[in-house]
């Protein structure tokens, strides 16, 4: 299984600009793929919401500053201009429904409901993961194989059939939202590193010794180390400083001045911090707004 920490650090090793990508020039555009291919992006954000229900394969997605270990059967709710990106595994088969949906579209047409607050909650809880259970699931992708079946429909009345389903698929996830289906927030991946990894990325202030990691690890520092090294592909002080900037910069798309964000994730030096910033992002902090 893919790390499920590797994606963030490979995102940052490749070092490309950040950008907009893709349009959505209707009101909403359901997918269903399935190859072997996928698709490997550097952190890139859209200007509207995306839904992910992975049906088979391994993949982990990155959204914001955290790091979600999906496995077939999850959902993942990605509001408009966060920014993520998904690394696949290759070796085996992808299959997943994509959703991309116009920000409000769902709530102009629906009467004293907010459809698309499930966006929001995943954003102010900074928990987009969905699990459901089987039957939910169930309900889940039936509606979305009819939604995608009828996409080419062009008789009387389809697209209000497709609007329909449409706010049918929406209510379920508010309910297996609100019901409480997203409290694994993240997956265990059984690494001795686990709880060092947890903590790294808790504390993105903080700068910690790598002795003290070590020895919250239980290990010497040399296996340490190596250790981290190898389930990371960075070193400590890398994979350190890419979590502080990665926080930063969700931070500052949250509107906090770009000096403050520099300082509460531990970079006393703006200039050190701009640099920082520009050569893993490729663009300056305050253009991230």
């Amino acid at each position: 299984m893919l790390e499920i920490l590797h994606l963030v650090l490979y995102s940052f090793c490749m070092a490309n600009e950040l950008k907009k990508e893709g349009y959505l020039y209707e009101n909403y555009r359901v997918f269903h793929l399935s190859d072997t291919a996928g698709q490997e992006r550097d952190f890139h954000f859209h200007g509207f919401d995306k839904i992910v229900v992975l049906i088979s394969g391994r993949v982990d997605y990155g959204v914001e500053d955290t790091v979600y270990n999906m496995r077939p059967g999850d959902i993942l709710l990605i509001k408009h201009h966060a920014i993520h990106k998904a690394l696949i595994d290759l070796s085996i088969p992808y299959e997943r429904y994509i959703v991309y949906l116009q920000p409000g579209f769902p709530d102009r047409n629906a009467t004293g409901i907010r459809l698309s607050s499930c966006f929001d909650r995943a954003d102010e809880w900074r928990n987009c993961l969905i699990v459901p259970d089987k039957n939910s699931l169930k309900d889940v992708v039936a509606v979305l194989d009819e939604l995608h079946s009828t996409s080419a429909d062009d008789q009387f009345g389809a697209e209000v059939i497709r609007d329909s389903l449409l706010f049918k698929l929406m209510v379920l996830l508010n309910r297996l939202q609100s019901e409480g289906s997203s409290d694994e927030k993240k997956r265990s991946t059984g690494s001795k590193l686990e709880e060092v990894l947890s903590y790294i990325n808790s504390h993105p202030g903080e700068s910690p010794a790598v002795d003290d990691l070590a020895e919250m690890a239980h290990l010497s520092r040399y296996h340490f180390m190596r250790l981290f090294k190898e389930e990371t592909g960075e070193s400590v002080h890398a994979y350190v400083r890419q979590r502080k900037l990665l926080n930063a910069a969700r931070l500052i798309r949250e509107g906090m001045k770009t000096t403050e964000a520099a300082e509460l994730n531990g970079f006393q030096d703006y200039s050190v911090f701009y640099r920082a910033f520009k050569e893993t992002f490729g663009t300056a902090p305050g253009q991230l707004k």
